[in-house]
């Protein structure tokens, strides 16, 4: 595995872990002022760590890269953040861990349509049986209170991140020649205020409850936190690494080993059902991300 593979991979397993944490946070905090938080704790990690490694916070792009990248974090975090939350409360872990099968093949395609890419046979059937391991195993579980919610939940998880593929695919030449770490500073920062100016405009009065919720709830915390470390932070860079060294599609498919990881996370620390169906979409997954690794 190059280290473009052992990113993407790691990716799926900070994000994973982050899912987990976010959605027992998400029995207390609403999607919104959830997401604000870990954007913040994320900046905060993201400035350190700047600092630390004495990395310049002033890069010259032009305009029209810096509106990209503007768009990219409107988009990518702040709608696309919020809807997998949203999702996660209506769905559970490991079933929204499953309808999140629009993302690889909304990346390889994505990645197909801008730049041309294209994945070698084996890949192409390796990236079937993932896709395919998520569909089997996505079913009606006792976390979903109704069908409604179930169709409104994959709904949601896949709309997010369809999203979330056009917003890092349209900025990927930028994170290409400058750091990874001031690009996903930027584009939290922008996410951030453009939360803060909505909530003003939209609920002046109750801006507390709307979005700053997450800082009045230390009980929370310990949940928040870490998620916010492991999912904003840690995810997000070793997500953007793997897109900056691997074609879009096979970096995809490795990202979509989290519905392997969030899935059994969930078993052993949700106590969320284990069911057959779940068994075989595991292994056709796991089978899929196999073949891409050894061709």
């Amino acid at each position: 595995m190059t280290m473009g593979d052992i990113y993407a991979v790691s990716s799926a397993l900070f994000w994973s872990f982050s899912v987990i944490l976010m959605r027992i946070a998400g029995y207390q905090i609403p999607p919104i002022p959830l997401t604000f938080f870990k954007n913040c704790i994320a900046l905060i990690c993201l400035v350190f760590v700047m600092l630390v490694l004495g990395k310049s916070f002033v890069v010259d792009l032009s305009l029209v890269d810096y509106l990209r990248l503007t768009l990219s974090a409107v988009m990518g975090i702040c709608f696309a953040d919020p809807m997998i939350a949203a999702a996660l409360n209506r769905l559970g872990a490991s079933l929204q861990a499953f309808a999140d099968c629009a993302y690889a093949p909304a990346i390889t395609c994505i990645g197909f349509l801008m730049f041309g890419e294209s994945l070698t046979h084996w890949e192409l059937i390796g990236g079937f049986l993932v896709v395919s391991g998520v569909f089997v195993g996505a079913t009606m579980t006792a976390e979903i209170k109704s069908s409604k919610d179930l169709m409104i939940g994959v709904l949601l998880a896949a709309s997010a991140h369809i999203i979330m593929a056009v917003s890092i695919l349209m900025v990927r030449d930028i994170y290409r020649e400058s750091s990874i770490f001031w690009v996903s500073s930027y584009r939290y920062l922008i996410a951030i205020v453009a939360m803060i100016l909505w909530a003003y405009i939209k609920h002046p009065q109750n801006i507390k409850e709307k979005l700053f919720l997450g800082f009045y709830r230390p009980d929370t915390w310990k949940m928040m936190i870490p998620m916010s470390i492991f999912g904003s932070f840690l995810a997000s860079i070793t997500w953007m690494a793997g897109f900056k060294y691997l074609e879009a599609g096979r970096a995809a498919i490795y990202n979509q080993l989290s519905t392997v990881f969030i899935i059994l996370l969930a078993y052993f620390l949700l106590k969320e059902q284990f069911t057959v169906r779940k068994v075989v979409g595991i292994v056709l997954a796991l089978t899929g991300t196999f073949m891409v690794v050894t061709h």
